[in-house]
């Protein structure tokens, strides 16, 4: 841990962080350890704690899973120094909402109660001043949640309304100009595992300089492996 975590973390108070983690989740001691320490590995590169506020340490059978909060993915994407400012909020069917040229204008009415969830979205600003947004329907949002490995347990069912902020920026983060490393960390995610794993691949296929040579194998790069709605 030590040689992996960033200069913010010291590695005593990431340990701590962890066995409390672990305390308050017994079902994650029937998990093998090689699961727990992979995730544990996986956050402390990523500079982030299991504190049930940036990330979850969540048991699946005997394996231990990570899922990134929304909190930790704007985490991840500030530190990027390109984003300004990032943010993601709910849309209820009550609230005075409109979408059109990218461009969004949202109004709530505090005083009453906002009704049902419909929609969700994130708008990121650059430095250049330039905005960017993604809006997901609620549908939409279930079409990821269905897919995902941990979609009928954890987060996914006690903090609905923040894994679907989460998904809208997993969506925003492909429109910004994030390093390598970053967009790493962004998609570096147990609760994506199983989309991808049945996923339609959205592929391209790159052509051999002469059309008349012949192609041993298929050339052929997965470029994207999370169906657009």
């Amino acid at each position: 841990f030590a040689r992996a975590l960033p200069k913010h973390l010291s590695p005593e108070r990431f340990g701590r962080v962890a066995i409390t983690a672990l305390t308050k989740t017994p079902k994650l001691q029937d998990c093998t350890k090689e699961s727990v320490m992979r995730c544990l590995l996986d956050l402390s590169a990523m500079g982030l704690e299991p504190d049930g506020r940036r990330a979850y340490l969540i048991p699946y059978g005997k394996e231990c899973t990570l899922i990134i909060s929304y909190m930790g993915l704007i985490e991840l994407i500030r530190r990027s120094g390109d984003v300004v400012s990032i943010r993601a909020e709910t849309v209820c069917e009550k609230d005075e909402f409109d979408w059109r040229d990218g461009q969004v204008t949202h109004a709530i009415n505090w005083r009453e109660d906002r009704g049902a969830l419909q929609a969700v979205y994130a708008e990121a600003i650059m430095k250049s001043g330039e905005k960017q947004t993604a809006v997901m329907t609620l549908t939409e949002i279930n079409a990821i949640k269905n897919r995902s490995r941990s979609g009928g347990s954890g987060p996914w069912v006690s903090d609905f309304a923040e894994m679907a902020k989460k998904t809208a920026i997993r969506r925003l983060s492909k429109l910004l100009p994030l390093a390598s490393e970053i967009m790493d960390h962004v998609t570096r995610d147990d609760d994506q595992y199983a989309m991808r794993n049945v996923s339609r691949p959205i592929m391209v296929a790159r052509l051999p300089d002469n059309p008349f040579a012949k192609i041993d194998a298929p050339a052929v790069e997965i470029i994207d492996e999370e169906v657009q709605p």
